[in-house]
Formats: structure tokens, sequence, C-alpha cells
């Protein structure tokens, strides 16, 4: 295990896990409830939507990390070094503009929810709102809100008591899975312009594995 990787290279491992761990243990008490019960677990779907919708979305700068993201690579293997790495700098300046207008769409669409003003500007933020109407107040349908964050309460909803969690905490993922993807493609930037790689996306998972066999059934025999 490298242990000199940082805290944020690691942040999307950790986190994908949990979820899917948290989404495993969720559906199989529910399975339990209703076949052995006759009873069922009413926040267990909407919950497990929401743990999915973190899953993809945290996933996706996750496979830029590991290149894992899909890519025809047929143009830029016939190419010779200096134009492949141009064609990967206009690409990823490419993908870094588009992951930077999802983020500010993402925390324009949040930012009420937590009682924040959103930015102002089409396309590029200008700064934020002076007026704006605070959603502290907007719930979940069924996933009810536990009392370890009842101080959520006075900070978001002035003081008022929450039936079901406020949707400030499952929409959370949608500015910080843009800020993930984000980082990862200036990281890719970086990777590119400094010369480590010539390309954005460089998985081939399917053939690495099959080599990997062949290796293996080889070292047998």
């Amino acid at each position: 295990m490298d242990h000199t990787r940082s805290f944020s290279d690691r942040i999307e491992e950790t986190l994908i896990a949990g979820i899917l761990g948290v989404m495993t243990l969720i559906t199989f008490a529910n399975v339990v409830m209703r076949y052995g019960f006759n009873q069922n677990i009413l926040w267990a779907l909407e919950l497990t939507v929401f743990l999915f919708g973190w899953l993809v979305l945290l996933g996706a700068s996750y496979a830029v990390k590991k290149g894992a993201h899909l890519g025809v690579d047929i143009v830029i293997n016939s190419l010779t070094p200096r134009p492949r790495r141009t064609m990967g700098l206009a690409a990823v300046a490419v993908c870094i503009a588009f992951s930077f207008l999802m983020l500010k769409g993402a925390w324009d669409y949040w930012a009420n929810f937590a009682n924040l003003p959103g930015t102002e500007g089409r396309w590029f933020p200008l700064g934020f709102e002076e007026s704006y109407r605070g959603k502290g107040w907007y719930e979940v349908n069924d996933i009810p809100h536990p009392a370890v964050l009842g101080w959520m309460e006075a900070v978001f909803n002035g003081g008022e008591r929450y039936e079901k969690i406020p949707r400030l905490l499952p929409y959370v993922v949608l500015p910080l899975s843009m800020a993930l993807l984000l980082l990862r493609f200036v990281q890719a930037g970086w990777a590119l312009w400094s010369g480590k790689t010539d390309r954005v996306v460089a998985s081939h998972e399917v053939e690495d594995e099959i080599q990997e066999i062949r290796e293996q059934r080889q070292g047998e025999s």
C-alpha cells in the first residue's frame, strides 16, 4: 500500500467502499424484514437510491483518477508522441471546462437547500446572489431525522423540528462530486503537461486481465 498518497487521493475509495457496504446492509435487512417478518423498512428504498446516486457521482471522479472511463484511442495511437500529447491536452482542457460548469450548476442547485447563496453569472461565477430564498426546511420523503442531527434544526430550519432529514444532506454530493471531478481532471492535465502520460484515458482493463490470466497459466505450466 502506498502510504505517500494524500487523503484527497483516498477519499473516493473510502466513500465508495462505505457506500457499497451500507447499501448491502440496508438491502439485506429489508429483505429479512419483508420475508421473515412480513414488514418493510419504509425508508430503505429512498436511502438506497440516494446512496446509489452518491456511488455513481463519486465513481466518476474515481474513474478519472484510475483512467478507467471509456475512450476510443485508435486515433491517438496512430500519432507520434508530440501531437498525441497535444490532443490529450486539448481533450483535458474540454473536460476541465465541462467539470467547472457542472460544479457551478451543482453548487447553485444545492446552495439554497443549505440556506446559502448561489452564484451569479450564466457561465462563469461573477459573485454570489445578494437576495435568495433559503430552502433549508425542505425534507426528503421517507428517511427519518435522527436525534444526533438535531443541531441542524437550529442551524438550517429556524429551530423547527425536522420530521425527515433535510434535502441538503443527500444533495451535498452534487457539489462535492463535481469538485472532486474537477480536481481529478486538473491532476490529469498536469500529468499530461509534465509528460507522465500522453492521454486522459489509459485504461485497457479487459486486455490487462486477459494478459494477467495468460501469465498465470504460463507460470503454472
